[in-house]
């Protein structure tokens, strides 16, 4: 009686944790959804006038085949940004697979690109090889995109953002490593970041603030993958984050 009752307890606690994973990549979609919209609008801007060139009278053969380039540029970004949005919002698997991880960051700046460059805020690349590694996807992906909206809010006057990936052989890590220059987390809130529902967000002009949940699902979605996470912060200066994971799947122990 008592097993079944742990038993049912856990189940209880993995389907909240699902629950909470699924409503924190919503927020998360959500907090993206306005420049998202801006740049739809931007391409269908372009698009359209490109369409009304090409069909213009006295539109020249080499003036059409540009204005089609350009329509189909356009169009392929179109729905990369769709694609890569819809899968991220449903995105459930549980399963790993070996993962690019430099690919998967260039989806997530696919999608918070936007948002960025209308905060002012400059992307630095800095990846050495392209590490791999057995993961869930559609986690780390949350866990990007949960980094990166941080860090654009840390930077509410612009500023840059520093993206470092290599991979340790020492230590069989890939490393992601995410640095502001925003405001930084002083010393006594650094080591409390990662509890849940404590932020340092404060409320916006709407009174949306942060729910303290974004860093604690992280740190879980870390440890479930055998990674670790670590931040380092000045105040005035900004915060880097790295992200560890292994390169190769954990043995599962013998029965």
């Amino acid at each position: 009686m008592i097993d079944q009752e742990v038993l049912s307890v856990s189940t209880e606690n993995e389907q909240l944790r699902e629950q909470l994973l699924r409503a924190q990549r919503l927020s998360s979609v959500g907090t993206l959804a306005s420049s998202v919209a801006h740049e739809f609008n931007n391409i269908l801007t372009t698009l359209i006038n490109y369409a009304k060139l090409g069909m213009r009278p006295d539109c020249s053969d080499a003036s059409k085949q540009q204005a089609f380039e350009k329509i189909l540029k356009g169009s392929h970004r179109a729905a990369a940004i769709i694609s890569s949005m819809l899968g991220f919002a449903r995105n459930g698997a549980t399963h790993r697979e070996m993962t690019d991880l430099v690919a998967l960051i260039e989806e997530v700046l696919l999608l918070t690109e936007k948002d960025l460059s209308k905060h002012q805020i400059k992307i630095e690349k800095r990846f050495q090889g392209r590490p791999a590694a057995p993961i869930i996807r559609g986690q780390i992906e949350q866990i990007l995109l949960n980094l990166f909206i941080n860090a654009r809010q840390a930077m509410s006057s612009g500023g840059r953002l520093t993206i470092d990936v290599r991979e340790n052989k020492k230590t069989q890590m890939a490393e992601i490593a995410i640095c502001d220059t925003g405001v930084g987390i002083p010393p006594e809130q650094l080591r409390l970041i990662f509890e849940p529902f404590y932020t340092t967000k404060r409320p916006d002009d709407q009174g949306h603030g942060g729910s303290g949940l974004g860093l604690s699902v992280c740190r879980q979605i870390i440890e479930q993958h055998h990674g670790r996470i670590r931040v380092e912060s000045v105040v005035g200066k900004g915060s880097k984050f790295t992200v560890k994971l292994p390169l190769e799947a954990p043995t599962e122990p013998s029965v």
